[in-house]
């Protein structure tokens, strides 16, 4: 430090001034571009950033192959890129690549071609031309779920199968907020089960929610009842809540993957003979939830609720589904 005068001060005086050394100061400054760098990598979700890696390999794979320069990438290369991807590609997986190429170029500094006009216009084309439908997986509404819950296998992984597919369901829970639970994030209740979910794909920056698991109205097929008899019979206590099973019933320390989750509904789905089970997977709990309630007669604001849907648009969805049958206009003519 340096002894510095400081006329201004009332009185005069003195006060030591710390002199930071060049080396300090550069090693300062790199602590804290790492600490940046860290930050602007929580911004997005691993899985989006898991999306976008995937889909940026697949965009420089193809530009080297035809020998076209991939960052920056030229409007031209974008179009025919995405024209290419029409040819078997979903809409939502042509916007997603878009999405990726845009993030890879802002990301090192450069303008985004996805927004040329170029790429818009052939992008505007492709929607028109191939359609923007959303093709969902089909719900497992409450008839089918008991049909699920009885066929379940017998052992360790069917009373943890039985546990995940009724919690799954009752809270409408996305697979990676199924398989994130922990011990510590259930609260129980006389009522029931509340479930403290810490984070989710809406909610980025943690703030959580509660979620209200009620009893069943039949044991056997009782959320409630399940999760009790999971956690006592895998003698969980803490961590973890939903973990793989071995064979021969040996319980594993791994948390499930959120893809484990579609796994035990298409099994489930198959034992009991539901229907196919390429038409299933881990969305189908969630979906079923807000279609059995739709069905129900339950209000939108009361699913929304329980499900933590922030767009009313994407939640009717599922409800315009349920009441297809319901007012229906050909029913009514005496066909």
């Amino acid at each position: 430090a340096v002894v510095v005068d400081l006329p201004g001060r009332r009185g005069g005086g003195v006060s030591l001034v710390p002199v930071i050394e060049p080396s300090a100061a550069l090693a300062t400054l790199d602590r804290l571009e790492e600490e940046a760098r860290a930050f602007i990598r929580s911004s997005k979700a691993p899985a989006t950033l898991r999306a976008y890696a995937s889909d940026w390999r697949h965009f420089e794979a193809w530009c080297l192959v035809r020998d076209l320069v991939p960052l920056p990438a030229s409007p031209e290369t974008v179009a025919l890129y995405i024209t290419d991807l029409a040819s078997w590609a979903k809409a939502s997986t042509i916007q997603r690549r878009l999405s990726s190429i845009s993030h890879r170029h802002k990301a090192a500094g450069h303008d985004s071609p996805t927004q040329e006009r170029l790429v818009r216009l052939t992008h505007s084309g492709i929607r028109r031309t191939i359609g923007t439908a959303h093709v969902g997986k089909a719900p497992v509404v409450t008839a089918d779920l008991r049909a699920m819950v009885a066929a379940v296998r017998p052992g360790l992984g069917g009373i943890r199968d039985r546990a995940l597919l009724l919690l799954g369901f009752a809270g409408a829970f996305r697979r990676s907020e199924l398989v994130g639970l922990n011990v510590s994030d259930i609260d129980d209740r006389t009522e029931g089960l509340v479930v403290h979910l810490r984070r989710s794909k809406t909610d980025q920056e943690g703030a959580g929610r509660e979620v209200g698991i009620p009893y069943g109205s039949h044991p056997e097929t009782c959320p409630v009842r399940a999760l009790r008899a999971w956690l006592e019979a895998s003698g969980i206590t803490e961590g973890p809540i939903f973990r793989r099973v071995a064979r021969w019933g040996v319980l594993r320390p791994e948390r499930l993957s959120p893809a484990a989750v579609a796994a035990v509904v298409k099994r489930a789905v198959k034992a009991a003979g539901i229907g196919d089970p390429a038409r299933y997977a881990g969305h189908s709990l969630r979906a079923g939830l807000v279609t059995a309630a739709a069905e129900a007669g339950v209000q939108e604001r009361v699913i929304a609720e329980q499900t933590g849907h922030r767009s009313m648009a994407v939640l009717r969805r599922y409800i315009r589904s349920a009441d297809l049958f319901k007012q229906n206009a050909a029913a009514e003519v005496g066909l």
